[in-house]
């Protein structure tokens, strides 16, 4: 049964809370953003693709979403290290909310006045 006090209710205890803990952030969204767009994509490709995000941030955030079950991370044993990030199938369903998000985004974007 649902509330109907706000006293009672707990954001923590949502769906969407849940969700925004596994995507929160400025980069995380991007890097799923992109690995839905691009596939398959490797450790430099994604830093170049994120452009303001460090080594260290970047390299932070692929590790929680491969912690939590979002992305696959494959290492090639090669010199030069070769490693490859792609949605896991967890990922993918999320995909469709991220999807409506750009559709929403496109629709109620500003034109920009030039």
């Amino acid at each position: 049964m649902i509330s109907k006090y706000i006293g009672e209710a707990n954001f923590e205890d949502t769906g969407f809370s849940y969700t925004l803990s596994l995507i929160g952030g400025k980069h995380k969204p991007v890097i799923l953003y992109c690995l839905m767009e691009f596939g398959t994509v490797r450790f430099n490709e994604m830093r170049r693709y994120l452009k303001k995000a460090t080594d260290k941030t970047l390299s932070m955030n692929l590790k929680e979403l491969e912690r939590d079950g979002l992305i696959v991370r494959k290492e090639y044993p090669q010199i030069p290290p070769k490693v490859e990030y792609s949605l896991s199938d967890k990922g993918r369903s999320l995909m469709e909310v991220l999807d409506r998000l750009c559709v929403w985004g496109e629709e109620n974007r500003p034109e920009n006045p030039k």
